[in-house]
């Protein structure tokens, strides 16, 4: 099958559209793509070296006459040039602001050089749910997905909101996140878990950006119940808004001794290979990548029951779901699931369960939908 030359969009962070955004890049540059990541740095997962891999890095400056640097412009100028001079063959967008808008802007200074790029859209979450039903921003929003020659959503639950809060006229194909289970694995790490259990303790772990939609404080009452019925830790990774309200509750609680706040970390699957319980009691979530990466290292879940979490953790399963804030329902389930008579059995269907998202499984859902956007758009050119 002919390989393909694609332009990823993303942004280079430590969220998860930038991270699927790039290990989807990385994927398809094994299978012998030719893969353009465009965005203003280098993204944090692109660390391996691949002859299919390239890097263009969107250079936008001030000006006295701007109060904010004009990104989106820069992006589309740069993507132009990327088309024109790499003979794309698909741009593939991931977050709809600004990515999407300047997708469509790239797209139509490109027709009028003859070149028809068609353009791929992935919504990933906060770019639907929050920033996009901001009035400020919601035309745009829509115009731009509708422009899309196609689109993808990352979960049923994302694209039954993208259809309730915009008026989109495009089919939306659901394609999951994924895990590249070569990476993310159980690995003996057993010396790193006496040195913070050293009495054999349950370790609990919580991962995020630790923005309020995250309910942070949630996670330190959890823990504070469950560390009253059972030795415990908890390991906080991440950093964001609510850390030092967090580092406050922790102190007013008297439980700081056992709890540590790690950071931003970039080998989390050696702390979750030690782990025993994962807790992602978020308001929202379109997906739940971090609880994804928890399941492929044997780590079972305890979630809130929002967005997109139901399709990927499954009840009495892989951990169980509660409403949101039920602290209390989320303490008794943690207790439960760390029982050591049911804590085995949990652990291995939350792997069973990780195995169905693997990349291998996901990447060719990806390919089959690109070539189809591709079809579909030279049909379109040749009437």
């Amino acid at each position: 099958m002919e390989k393909l030359k694609i332009g990823i969009v993303c942004y280079p962070t430590f969220g998860g559209s930038g991270v699927v955004a790039t290990e989807l890049g990385k994927a398809l540059a094994t299978q012998g793509n030719e893969i353009h990541f465009i965005t203003y740095s280098q993204p944090s997962r692109l660390d391996f070296l691949n002859e299919n891999l390239f890097y263009h890095e969107v250079d936008f400056r001030t000006y006295p006459l701007f109060e904010y640097p004009p990104y989106e412009l820069a992006l589309a100028s740069k993507m132009v040039s990327v088309v024109t001079n790499e003979k794309l063959d698909l741009l593939h967008v991931h977050y709809a602001i600004p990515h999407a808008s300047a997708a469509y802007m790239a797209k139509q200074i490109l027709e009028t050089k003859g070149i028809r790029i068609p353009v791929i859209t992935t919504l990933h979450g906060t770019d639907i749910t929050l920033v996009g039903k901001d009035h400020s921003y919601e035309p745009v929003v829509t115009f731009s997905i509708n422009k899309s020659d196609g689109v993808t959503a990352v979960s049923e639950d994302l694209k039954r909101e993208t259809y309730e809060h915009f008026d989109i006229t495009s089919e939306i194909e659901v394609i999951p996140n994924f895990i590249d289970l070569q990476k993310f694995k159980k690995q003996k790490k057993d010396h790193f878990k006496k040195a913070i259990c050293p009495e054999d303790e349950s370790l609990i772990v919580h991962i995020s950006n630790f923005r309020k939609v995250k309910r942070i404080m949630d996670v330190i009452h959890i823990f504070h119940n469950i560390r009253k019925e059972i030795p415990s830790k908890l390991l906080m990774i991440g950093d964001g808004p609510e850390r030092t309200e967090a580092e406050e509750l922790c102190r007013t609680l008297d439980i700081c001794d056992d709890i540590r706040f790690l950071g931003k970390l970039e080998a989390i699957e050696e702390v979750l290979s030690v782990a025993d319980l994962f807790l992602l009691p978020s308001e929202k979530e379109s997906f739940g990548l971090a609880a994804l990466e928890a399941m492929a290292c044997e780590v079972p879940v305890i979630s809130s029951n929002a967005g997109g979490l139901p399709e990927l953790n499954l009840q009495g399963k892989t951990g169980f779901l509660s409403e949101v804030g039920d602290v209390e329902d989320m303490t008794r389930k943690s207790l439960f699931v760390l029982d050591k008579n049911n804590l085995p059995e949990f652990k291995k269907r939350a792997l069973l369960r990780a195995k169905e998202f693997d990349i291998t499984q996901i990447l060719p859902l990806y390919e089959n939908y690109y070539r189809k956007v591709i079809k579909k758009t030279s049909q379109e050119v040749e009437i």
